[in-house]
């Protein structure tokens, strides 16, 4: 195992949100370890909109440019591997990585998204942030008054049925068994001529993850060019949890109105924080939580 480095600030996550407090914090001269495992949540996702400046670039693009521009702040050093463990020492924290290296920091950033946990049918995985998407302000413009299903069932798929309403009207509800529903709701979805189809699902027929087909348990198919599927998550990286760090009641990490979390020194933003799943929410979150972080450090130093 090689010796501790020390920095000011350790972040784990290097994709947007980290990268932004990187930059925030490489800008106010501090000494700063970017960590990044390499997996961001949206890599199979085509195109990244409400964005100002890249509405319509891939991911990768915008990634790669922003991880450029932080590389010019020469105290911002980057480390590409997996972070497993982390520790509160008497300065402030140690972090772990599965290849036996450890670091040092006053502070910690924790920008490390969440993980999707997706469903086991078939074809879902391969579709999923192409033509499974969970977020029509994200993609519903471009997939405007296709032919679209959601996935749902209850008040939930009643509620995003609702939703999705206002970017098509060749809707279908896929309840994947019998439907959940009251007869008010019953009423309003036919009122918008939204389909309901309890027949359960077997599998997603599709190319290169552009669905072509629904197929069913019982050999039958529907065509649809896009589905709308929530899904559960949990967070991508535990050492917050493991390090006390509270979850709120969506299972997000816990901080206050300064992006620091329940335990003093550590401090989280983007999609491990927030519902509001963009890029451009993570990157503010990023800037505002690098800018906090320096600020107090700058103080705390005086």
């Amino acid at each position: 195992m090689t010796d501790i480095n020390s920095f000011d600030v350790i972040i784990v996550g290097g994709n947007y949100s980290g990268l932004a407090s990187g930059m925030a914090l490489g800008r106010a001269l501090k000494k700063v370890l970017i960590i990044d495992g390499g997996e961001p949540c949206n890599r199979q996702t085509p195109h990244s909109h409400n964005f100002l400046t890249h509405d319509g670039d891939t991911p990768t693009e915008i990634a790669a440019q922003a991880n450029l521009q932080v590389s010019n702040y020469t105290t911002v050093k980057f480390f590409d591997g997996l972070a497993i463990a982390g520790n509160k020492t008497e300065n402030g924290f140690e972090i772990l990585l599965a290849t036996g290296e450890r670091f040092a920091a006053e502070k910690i950033i924790f920008a490390t998204g969440i993980k999707d946990i997706l469903p086991g049918t078939d074809g879902f995985e391969a579709c999923w942030g192409i033509s499974v998407l969970h977020c029509p302000y994200c993609h519903g413009y471009e997939v405007r008054q296709e032919e679209t299903g959601i996935l749902g069932n209850g008040e939930s798929g009643f509620e995003l049925a609702s939703l999705i309403s206002n970017w098509t009207n060749k809707l279908t509800m896929f309840t994947n068994g019998p439907a959940a529903l009251t007869d008010d709701q019953n009423e309003r979805l036919k009122k918008h001529n939204i389909r309901i189809d309890e027949k359960e699902i077997r599998s997603l027929a599709h190319t290169n993850g552009y669905i072509e087909n629904i197929v069913f348990r019982d050999g039958t198919t529907t065509n649809v060019k896009v589905i709308y599927a929530p899904v559960i998550f949990e967070q991508h990286c535990k050492i917050p949890e493991a390090l006390g760090c509270e979850l709120t009641e969506d299972w997000y990490l816990k901080i206050d109105a300064f992006q620091e979390t329940t335990v003093k020194g550590v401090y989280a933003c983007g999609d491990n924080t927030s519902r509001m799943r963009t890029v451009a929410n993570a990157i503010g979150m990023g800037i505002a939580t690098g800018m906090t972080v320096s600020k107090r450090m700058i103080f705390e130093h005086f």
